[in-house]
């Protein structure tokens, strides 16, 4: 999953890796408009995972959000008065951003570090297949698998 499958129009390649994933990641943990400090956040993560692991920084994130991005998700569909969670699969891009989504607030649980080394830790367990962003993609593969049932209701747009 090179460049994770992100819209290319809507995204420009970042200033200092050149790439379309960590930028998009800089927008995403974006907040208040503050990207600046954002990019801070995110360029620090980097270093830190570039000198705790000895690789390149931006192969080993992707990894990690590969590894995080679900297969399966539940949307709720009303059918004859019923609430239904129908599994659905997840789209390429949707997947990438809710890697994100989940790898950036399972980092801002974490108390006490800086958001840096905070993120730079979850994204090192993510690689690992491990820690909480890693633990709510099994959680949502869980619940789609148990409402395999609901299947038939169809794809829910």
């Amino acid at each position: 999953m090179s460049e994770l499958l992100i819209d290319q129009k809507r995204y420009k390649n970042d200033l200092r890796y050149g790439s379309i994933t960590i930028s998009k990641l800089i927008n995403v943990s974006m907040r208040r408009g503050r990207k600046t400090a954002a990019r801070k956040n995110i360029y620090g993560t980097l270093a830190i995972l570039e000198k705790e692991t000895k690789q390149d920084p931006v192969k080993y994130l992707e990894q990690a959000l590969e590894n995080i991005a679900p297969n399966l998700e539940v949307r709720s569909v009303r059918i004859g008065g019923a609430n239904y969670q129908v599994p659905v699969p997840v789209s390429g891009m949707r997947k990438v951003t809710l890697a994100m989504r989940w790898l950036l607030n399972a980092a801002k649980a974490k108390k006490g570090k800086p958001i840096a080394t905070k993120l730079a830790e979850e994204v090192m367990l993510a690689y690992k297949n491990e820690g909480q962003a890693i633990k709510k993609r099994i959680d949502v593969q869980k619940m789609a698998e148990a409402n395999k049932a609901f299947a038939h209701f169809g794809r829910v747009q």
